[in-house]
């Protein structure tokens, strides 16, 4: 056990407060380490592990009911602290917050209970760590000073800027303000102007706005530069030495149109017993990018590739992103391939992990290939012809492997993913439908049977790996979800926390070319829990699966990168008892850390998204649609309409009734006319208002259509 767990363990046995001293006798210290244990003390104590009482004497801050967690603020200007033990959320009015902003890590003291339903207040004693030393807002010039609007809502108060701190900024710039000076009282914080974006509403500054927002690294460090500019543009021949060449073997890639980092290509052909052999052949970054090297510090940072509206913040150097570790056509590259023999009923009944050196034959496009399979006709397509057959037997293969995983009970959620059209300029023209056609459905299915192979293989070797995982669902989340849809007369069956995925997914059979099939899928899956990466592998729920990893994406997620290093590895024949003890570490680390930056990441995407729809319907005010009711809250219903735009209607807009709000049906229902909207229910809106910089934007009901 550490010193500091020791600490905070003695601090509750004794359930009273020590001097230092007294912890230092306790503790044996020896009087020249007298220093270094006080500092250990003093830093426990500015990180809220341990508290001073007025008598100069240590405790644990439970002990006099404080607790330690993260402030969670509001328009409004009242906040909610979110405990670090789980232990229920604490309501903290705006005069109790003493300086506290969002995101800040705090003490708080409750100063009053729980009361029939009402939440536990609290007050803030003591800030320990700020979440926002830097904010983006829009800049507003006065006549000897300014002040920035920030960008996020939860951040109630402008800050303050000097006429000497403006740094040139004028009135609708998109900036960056660090602050010098946090708030008190009533004092707003004081910041200086470190960034200006551009002009409020021009693409390039709402893009980087949520670039700073949520701390994205653009520019890599120029050690870094330097190492990957070092790295050979072409594969060398002795890079190719002990590798097994498929260069005449026919590869070929499969991606969207404008992918530029082509991490996969596939191949496939009958055996003469009549199995299939599907090759699934990965670039080998870790070639490239050694252990501990600048390149792979500044990948596991990064964690993750961002793909936002109009540009990509790539988890690695566009040389090695876009270059050599790119599956480009027509060039040597360096592969880690899997070769999965497969039967008529989709079991891998063999399979082989080797390194390899390929040369892919053409780098073809989603589109191109379903539109071949669908029998589209476009003449420029006639250049594939001679890739027609391998084209038909993947669809063949893709059939039989996801027949294999819908009778094992995989979630499939269909869903429809909705694609912004952006014009020259960076602004929304158009939002459509991007649906999942074969090719998409062949990729995928070879993805994830190569995914598994390799999780199954490692685990059985019991070497510390990075797990993709997917825990079950909570019996709560169920519960409240089965409330709802028995609206609908549909029910999952599973109880006591014990749910098979099975259940699931034949509620989603069921709900196949129904009205509201789109609408439970998704409140479906917001009652799921979501995916992670674990160096202990606990299965993955949502595909039904006991072994499955990330394994087919080195270039653009780092735990694919890991796990390459460690297979390598086992290849070479090297891993050794020392090399097993530091590699758990390394997953553990690995896995923490891509685990936060993928959410970090997803954060950003959807925000972008969302500016750039709440921007489409900036241009529909007064226009009426046709939605459904996507979600009902006690304050109004969240509308999505076809193009899977999503606005609120407030309920004080309803104005023909006073609705009360049922929670078990997620439902409202008129005091005096019963007329009653809930989840599913179609209706024709009209865009009342629309907030750019708060993503939100308003409807009003016309009227309710009637099923």
């Amino acid at each position: 056990m550490k010193i500091k767990e020791q600490i905070i363990a003695l601090l509750k046995e004794v359930e009273r407060p020590l001097m230092d001293i007294e912890l230092a006798e306790i503790f044996n210290i020896d009087k020249k380490q007298l220093g270094e244990f006080f500092a250990v003390l003093d830093e426990m104590e500015r990180n809220g592990e341990i508290m001073i009482t007025r008598k100069k004497k240590y405790a644990v801050p439970e002990f006099y009911g404080l607790k330690r967690g993260k402030i969670q603020g509001t328009q409004k200007g009242f906040a909610f602290f979110i405990p670090e033990d789980a232990s229920g959320d604490v309501f903290i009015p705006s005069e109790a917050l003493n300086g506290a902003m969002h995101g800040d890590i705090v003490q708080i003291a409750v100063t009053s209970s729980s009361v029939e339903g009402k939440r536990e207040e609290g007050e803030v004693q003591k800030i320990i760590e700020r979440a926002n030393t830097e904010i983006v807002g829009t800049f507003q010039k006065g006549n000897a000073f300014g002040f920035v609007v920030p960008d996020e809502k939860k951040i109630n108060v402008d800050v303050y800027v000097p006429e000497s701190l403006v740094n040139g900024a004028e009135s609708g710039d998109k900036v960056v303000v660090r602050i010098i000076k946090w708030p008190t009282g009533k004092k707003n914080p004081e910041g200086k102007i470190i960034e200006n974006l551009g002009k409020k509403g021009s693409n390039e500054a709402d893009i980087l706005s949520v670039i700073r927002k949520f701390k994205l690294p653009e520019a890599f460090p120029k050690k870094v530069v330097a190492e990957a500019e070092s790295i050979s543009v072409d594969v060398l021949e002795e890079d190719i030495v002990g590798r097994r060449d498929l260069r005449n073997d026919i590869v070929f890639t499969i991606d969207g149109s404008d992918a530029k980092d082509l991490d996969d290509a596939v191949s496939l052909k009958m055996l003469e017993n009549g199995n299939f052999l599907l090759g699934v052949h990965i670039a080998d970054v870790t070639h490239y990018v050694k252990e501990n090297s600048k390149l792979d510090k500044e990948a596991l940072k990064r964690a993750t590739s961002v793909y936002l509206i109009d540009r990509v913040i790539p988890m690695l150097p566009k040389r090695l992103s876009n270059g050599v570790c790119s599956l480009n056509p027509q060039v040597n590259r360096l592969t880690l391939s899997v070769n999965m023999e497969i039967d008529s009923m989709g079991t891998v009944v063999n399979h082989e992990i080797y390194e390899s050196v390929i040369k892919t034959v053409e780098r073809l496009t989603y589109t191109d290939v379903s539109d071949i399979l669908e029998q589209v006709e476009r003449p420029e397509l006639s250049k594939y012809d001679y890739l027609v057959d391998n084209f038909k037997l993947m669809a063949q293969l893709q059939g039989i492997l996801r027949e294999k995983r819908m009778r094992r009970g995989m979630i499939d959620f269909n869903f429809a993913e909705p694609k912004i059209i952006l014009d020259e300029m960076g602004h929304p023209i158009d939002i459509i439908k991007e649906e999942r056609r074969i090719a998409n459905k062949i990729i995928e299915e070879f993805m994830l049977a190569a995914n598994e192979t390799v999780a199954e293989h490692m685990h059985w070797l019991e070497i510390p790996f990075v797990y993709r995982i997917h825990e079950m669902p909570s019996e709560e989340k169920i519960a409240a979800f089965n409330k709802v849809i028995h609206n609908f007369g549909y029910f999952v069956k599973g109880q006591h926390g014990d749910i098979h995925p099975k259940a699931i997914q034949n509620l989603l059979t069921k709900l196949e070319g129904k009205k509201e099939e789109h609408l439970i899928s998704k409140l479906m899956l917001r009652s799921l829990k979501q995916a992670k990466y674990s160096p202990i592998n606990e299965g993955h729920f949502g595909l039904a699966s006991e072994y499955y990893c990330h394994f087919t994406s080195p270039i653009r997620r780092y735990p694919d990168l890991q796990i390459h290093r460690i297979i390598k590895e086992v290849l070479a024949g090297t891993m050794n008892e020392a090399r097993i003890k530091r590699l758990e570490q390394i997953v553990a680390e690995a896995s923490l850390q891509s685990s936060e930056q993928e959410r970090l990441a997803e954060q950003a995407e959807r925000d972008t998204d969302d500016l750039k729809m709440a921007e489409y319907l900036s241009g529909f005010i007064g226009e009426e649609f046709v939605g459904f009711v996507s979600t009902v809250t006690s304050f109004g219903m969240y509308i999505e309409l076809e193009n899977m735009c999503e606005g609120l209607v407030h309920v004080k807009s309803l104005m023909d009734d006073y609705y009360i709000y049922d929670e078990d049906t997620m439902s409202m229902t008129g005091e005096r006319t019963k007329k009653r909207y809930t989840v599913g229910d179609e209706v024709i809106i009209v865009v009342d208002k629309v907030d750019i910089d708060a993503r939100t934007v308003d409807f009003v009901i016309v009227k309710k259509l009637e099923a």
